[in-house]
């Protein structure tokens, strides 16, 4: 059978998502339950992070752990990855060893090279191009507070980086309308926007594509690697707030997500965040549960 990996939410069909979804509520309820259930025991998981992380981290390990796995921490200042060594040699290597590889790194090439040259799964943990595990909590945290989510209106107010790309094959995948609201010259790649056809629209102003949604999503004005731009991109997201006068124009039942962390006072305000439309806590607690359900999809 063919390596099935995970660099982006096109790799699974639409049946495959939604089933990754209903399995990931299912793992959690087992979980607050005191069930034990361990499908990976003896199995392993390389977790390489060339950036820095909390959720990432602490979900995949927790989740290898409750399923009777382990998790190896891999980083390039302690290994030969920060060295030079090619990703295809790197990828031949630790295939071998491993049962699954996770990747946090820069650009979303590496992680497609890296996964051609692995003879086991590999899952993106985050590129600069794309974010998909956030979207697989992202959504079953729609499901648990929402129920389904096909046919409703998302708007995502802020720069059209990863997280933007990951709604955009989101709309396209669930089967929701996407409304992006980014500024000239932060707009998501045009290759991503195409694949996603009618599904998504293009708004010319936060209000405009916050207007009855019943979700909205922000992230922050700078992801990392962009520190330097921080200045120019406060200037340019000024008007690109999720504040509560914003919130309004969304649905009366509407929710706020955020991938997180999150800079109070930038692109989102504290009484939203913090706010009783605001599920970013289920948010991030729901990457360990989805992840489970996805590592126990790609070893199954």
């Amino acid at each position: 059978m063919a390596v099935r990996h995970f660099l982006t939410l096109n790799d699974l069909s639409r049946n495959e998502l939604r089933a990754l979804i209903r399995r990931a509520i299912e793992l959690k309820q087992m979980h607050h339950n005191g069930e034990i259930h361990q499908p990976l025991k003896n199995k392993v998981l390389g977790m390489v992070f060339e950036k820095s992380s909390t959720r990432t981290r602490v979900s995949f390990e927790a989740g290898m752990a409750q399923f009777g796995g382990h998790a190896v921490f891999l980083s390039p200042r302690d290994t030969q990855l920060g060295r030079g060594e090619p990703i295809e040699d790197s990828a031949r290597v630790m295939s071998r060893m491993l049962d699954v590889i996770m990747i946090r790194t820069f650009e979303h090439e590496k992680i497609e090279r890296f996964a051609e040259y692995s003879t086991v799964p590999v899952i993106n943990a985050l590129t600069d191009r794309f974010h998909p595990c956030q979207l697989l909590a992202d959504m079953q945290t729609w499901v648990e507070h929402r129920g389904d989510i096909t046919g409703k209106t998302v708007a995502w107010i802020g720069d059209g980086n990863n997280m933007c790309h990951s709604y955009i094959n989101a709309a396209r995948q669930f089967d929701f309308q996407l409304r992006i609201a980014a500024p000239e010259g932060y707009l998501p790649a045009t290759g991503v926007l195409a694949q996603a056809g009618d599904h998504v629209r293009l708004c010319a102003t936060p209000i405009e594509a916050a207007t009855g949604a019943d979700l909205v999503v922000t992230d922050v004005w700078s992801s990392m690697g962009q520190e330097e731009e921080q200045l120019a991109r406060e200037q340019a997201f000024a008007g690109y707030q999720v504040n509560r006068e914003l919130m309004a124009q969304a649905g009366a039942d509407a929710l706020f997500m955020h991938c997180l962390p999150a800079h109070r006072g930038e692109e989102v305000t504290a009484d939203v965040i913090d706010g009783p439309q605001s599920v970013v806590w289920d948010e991030a607690g729901n990457r360990l549960h989805s992840q489970k359900a996805l590592l126990e999809h790609l070893l199954s």
